[in-house]
C-alpha cells in the first residue's frame, strides 16, 4: 500500500515568540522594544502575519495526505521521509536553513511578509500553495555546497559553508587550491558559496575587492571560495585568497588550529570540528535542492 505524501511545514519562532521567550509578558516585552525605539505594534503585525500564511497553508493540505511540523532549531533531530513535499514558511534563509537536511525532498517557499522580503527563495504567496499541491510539483535544481572531513563526516550547505575560528579570531591553516597551489594562512575564516549564495555573504565579501572571480548563478554547477582578512606575516601568506570551484575540483583545508568549526548557512549550532591536523575537503555537493519556483509571468 502506497502512503500519501507527507508535508512538512517548517519556520522558525518569531520576534514575538523570543520576546516572550526573554521576557514572559506582552507588557515587558514591550518596555523593552520602546527602551530601543520600537514599537511592540510592528512586532505583532508580523507574528500575525506568520501565523496567517501558516493557517492559509495549513488549510490547503488535503484532507488524505499527512502532515508534519518542524521548527528551524529543530531541523538536526527531524527525519525526512522520500516521499515529503517541504513548505518553509518565513524568511529566505528558511529555505536554506532547511535545505541541508534534504536529499531530493521538493521545497516550497512561502512569503508571509512580500512588503518586507526579498523573495529570492520563498517565491510563494500562502494562497497559492493550494493550486500547487493539486498538480505535479515542477522543480528547479539548486546547486549545494559539501565540507567533508578525513573522518568521513559530511556537511552539505545551500548558500556556503564557513570555515573558521568558533568567534571568528584568527584562524590557523594549510589551504590547498584545486590547481595543487598551497599556502599556510591565518585569517578571520574561509568562505564558500554556491550561486544561491553568491548574491549574500559572498557578494558582500567580493564587493570591496579589486579582483573579484565570476560569481556562479544558483543553477550554474560551480562554487567561489574567499578568504576572509589574511594575515600577511614571516609565517603565513596572502595569495590563494579567491578562486572557483567545478566538477570534481576541491578545496583542501588542514587545520594548523586546536579547534576550527565548519557550518553551513548561519546554523552555527550544528557544525563540525576540524582539530589539529585533521584535513578538510570542500567542493560540490553529490545532491541539489529542488526548489518549486513561481511560475512565470504571461
Amino acid at each position: 500500500m502506497t502512503l500519501p505524501p507527507r508535508v512538512v511545514t517548517v519556520t522558525r519562532r518569531s520576534e514575538l515568540d523570543e520576546l516572550l521567550a526573554r521576557h514572559g509578558t506582552l507588557g515587558a516585552a514591550g518596555y523593552f522594544l520602546r527602551q530601543r525605539g520600537r514599537d511592540l505594534a510592528e512586532v505583532r503585525r508580523r507574528h500575525d502575519a506568520q501565523a496567517a500564511a501558516l493557517t492559509t497553508v495549513g488549510a490547503a493540505v488535503p484532507a488524505d495526505w499527512r502532515r508534519g511540523h518542524v521548527d528551524r532549531d529543530d531541523l538536526p533531530r527531524f527525519i525526512f521521509g522520500p516521499e515529503d513535499i517541504v513548505l518553509a514558511v518565513g524568511q529566505d534563509g528558511l529555505v536554506a536553513n532547511v535545505a541541508k537536511y534534504l536529499d531530493g525532498q521538493p521545497v516550497v517557499g512561502v512569503d508571509p511578509e512580500p512588503e518586507r522580503n526579498p523573495g529570492v527563495l520563498v517565491q510563494h504567496a500562502p494562497a497559492a500553495v493550494a493550486a500547487l499541491l493539486r498538480r505535479e510539483l515542477h522543480t528547479e535544481r539548486r546547486t549545494m555546497v559539501v565540507a567533508e572531513l578525513d573522518d568521513g563526516q559530511r556537511l552539505y550547505g545551500l548558500n556556503e559553508v564557513y570555515i573558521g575560528h568558533p568567534s571568528h579570531q584568527s584562524a590557523r591553516y594549510v589551504l590547498g587550491t584545486a590547481d595543487g597551489a598551497v599556502e599556510r594562512q591565518s585569517s578571520s575564516g574561509v568562505v564558500v558559496g554556491t550561486g544561491t549564495g553568491a548574491t549574500g555573504w559572498c557578494a558582500s565579501i567580493a564587493r570591496p575587492l579589486a579582483y573579484v572571480p565570476d560569481l556562479p548563478e544558483p543553477t550554474e554547477t560551480e562554487l567561489c571560495w574567499f578568504v576572509r582578512e589574511a594575515w600577511p606575516s614571516r609565517a603565513t601568506g596572502t595569495t590563494l585568497t579567491q578562486g572557483n570551484l567545478s566538477g570534481p575540483e576541491r578545496l583542501e583545508l588542514t587545520s594548523e588550529s586546536e579547534r576550527l568549526v565548519v557550518f553551513a548557512d548561519g546554523l552555527e549550532t550544528d557544525h563540525l570540528v576540524l582539530a589539529w591536523g585533521q584535513r578538510l575537503r570542500i567542493g560540490l555537493a553529490d545532491r541539489s535542492l529542488r526548489i518549486v519556483p513561481r511560475a512565470p509571468a504571461n
